[in-house]
């Protein structure tokens, strides 16, 4: 370590902390320490690259923190895998490079239940647009960008679209649904070729377009293995940050300003251990209030999918990929060219639906997988298989991060409640209807063996329901613990992102979400940093961009 204080500690290496670092350092006057718990990122570090690898990532102990839930009641009391990435980079670096702005009406929400129009979808577009180099349709310039850091198209793996995409998109007419150009521009709704931060055939996570260039800045320092365990406050100023490289190893770094960008799990853990959070509960640990926000730790929301999964009579799938006999010749093809299964995730293509007509946006997510897999990596027992992994996208069902005890190295206690409200199960109910109606129309004659999974005796609400609760995994969302506004139980500002009650800490990661988007997170975490990296050195907002964007209008009866 270069420098004993620095003008700006961040805390974590992760997505956000990724674009912090590269942003916060710009100017070499500003002397920024990252600090990440897990291993730093390598352009040797082959598997990270391999976008299929992602299946093998997820709960490998070197790339993934493993967090589990509790006991879930309504999914049968298991405990629920939530992998997130143990590594520069964070969960893009482990993640299926989904790359999803979410609808534009999701912004206007946000921006209502914060009380700040800056988070209107007109002035959250230019930094989505910032982010991404995109390869793809936009006519006009309007909603995509074209010199960011991030590559974004619609990949399909060797420049060719697998058939059973051909019979995806087909079907979604055949049960009247729209085939759009871009999911992320004018219109989500409907369905399309995907978005990936995939290009060359190689993954590109945040650690590698916004760390990697900058890594070796004279003003940026970054410590790895280095876990917080908690911030220092003199008074209700955080003055520093105390971190670990061994249980038993602790080590004090001051800094001007401390942000947390832990992640939706670690940073209301860090600010609990901290004193921040609520006092009544600090207390049962031992652990003296520094301010009694209430807040930190609530909020929690996820997305939970299953897997609708078919025998496919044709031999056009790409199942071979989990066949422990293939490996040796995907991994070539993809070492010497880049090319072949490997070259991509496989998330290619789907839909945004609605699975009741009032709905003001999509709240059903359809993601087409040209073979039959887990994600704990078991395959489907027949030869070829495909599904579509269908996802609710704006659960109702809130749950919390508390402390397990004091212990920083102690897993936080994280409950969901998934499926704890009555229009949740409804859309589970409705959306396995949905997908089964997709799934059968004519265009799938030729391809579909029959359904594997439910199956044909899953069929009345309460079978499909069971189903689920034995069935569904997270997909690795979780948000909303450190939420942004102004109201009793909000922590951070919407503005500054400076956590309310003391000075000199703020917290820039998905934790801050108000609400859920309707599709993946990694993109609105990356414009939320882009975004507060302005507001932390003092920046005048992107100016907003106002376009029009698809809004559903309910028919009158």
């Amino acid at each position: 370590m270069k420098l004993e204080t620095y003008d700006y500690i961040i805390v974590g290496g992760g997505a956000a902390g990724c674009v912090l670092a590269n942003r916060l350092s710009e100017n070499p006057r500003n002397r920024v320490l990252v600090l990440e718990a897990g291993h730093r990122y390598s352009w040797l570090d082959v598997p990270i690259r391999i976008p299929a690898a992602f299946l093998f990532l997820m709960g490998h102990p070197w790339y993934d923190w493993r967090t589990k839930s509790e006991p879930e009641p309504a999914l049968h009391g298991r405990r629920i895998d939530h992998y997130h990435g143990k590594v520069m980079g964070g969960s893009s670096s482990i993640n299926g490079m989904f790359y999803q702005r979410a609808n534009p009406l999701i912004y206007e929400r946000w921006a209502k239940e914060t009380g700040d129009e800056g988070w209107g979808y007109a002035h959250v577009l230019p930094y989505f647009k910032k982010i991404e180099t995109y390869t793809g349709p936009d006519p006009t310039g309007e909603y995509r960008g074209r010199s960011g850091p991030i590559p974004v198209h619609q990949h399909h793996h060797d420049g060719k679209r697998n058939p059973l995409f051909d019979a995806l998109f087909e079907a979604a007419q055949q049960s009247g649904y729209e085939l759009v150009n871009d999911v992320n521009g004018y219109r989500q709704e409907g369905f399309s070729s995907f978005d990936s931060n995939i290009a060359n055939g190689e993954r590109y996570n945040a650690a590698r377009t916004y760390f990697a260039p900058v890594k070796k800045r004279k003003n940026l320092d970054v410590i790895s293995g280095a876990r917080a365990t908690r911030v220092i406050f003199e008074g209700t100023r955080a003055v520093g940050v105390e971190y670990a490289t061994s249980r038993r190893n602790r080590t004090i770094v001051r800094g001007a300003e401390i942000i947390l960008s832990g992640g939706a799990y670690n940073s209301p853990q860090l600010l609990q251990l901290s004193g921040v959070g609520n006092a009544a509960e600090l207390e049962q640990h031992g652990i003296k209030s520094v301010v009694d926000l209430p807040g930190v730790g609530e909020n929690l929301q996820d997305h939970l999918e299953a897997f609708i999964m078919y025998e496919c009579k044709l031999p056009v799938s790409n199942q071979s990929i989990v066949r422990k006999r293939s490996y040796p010749m995907t991994g070539l093809k993809w070492l010497f060219g880049k090319k072949g299964p490997a070259s991509s995730n496989h998330f290619e293509g789907g839909g945004f639906v609605r699975s009741f007509p009032d709905a003001p946006m999509p709240n059903l997510m359809l993601t087409m997988l040209t073979l039959g897999v887990r994600n704990d990596g078991t395959p489907a027992p027949t030869p070829h298989a495909y599904q579509i992994n269908l996802g609710p996208q704006q659960p109702e069902s809130k749950g919390h991060i508390k402390l397990r005890n004091s212990d920083p190295f102690e897993q936080p206690v994280a409950t969901f409640n998934y499926l704890s409200t009555e229009r949740d199960r409804q859309e589970w109910i409705d959306g396995v209807r949905a997908t089964r109606e997709l799934m059968t129309q004519p265009a799938f004659a030729a391809f579909n063996g029959g359904e594997l999974s439910p199956g044909p005796d899953v069929q009345t609400d309460e079978e499909i329901l069971d189903w689920v609760a034995q069935d569904a995994e997270t997909t690795y969302h979780p948000i909303g613990t450190c939420k942004m506004g102004t109201d009793e139980m909000s922590v951070v500002d919407p503005r500054s992102f400076r956590v309310h009650g003391v000075e000199g800490l703020r917290v820039v990661d998905a934790s801050v979400m108000p609400s859920i988007p309707n599709a993946n997170t990694y993109a609105p975490v990356m414009m939320i940093a882009e975004k507060a990296a302005d507001a932390i050195l003092g920046n005048d907002p992107l100016p907003a961009e106002h376009v029009p964007f698809y809004r559903h209008e309910p028919a009158v009866s």
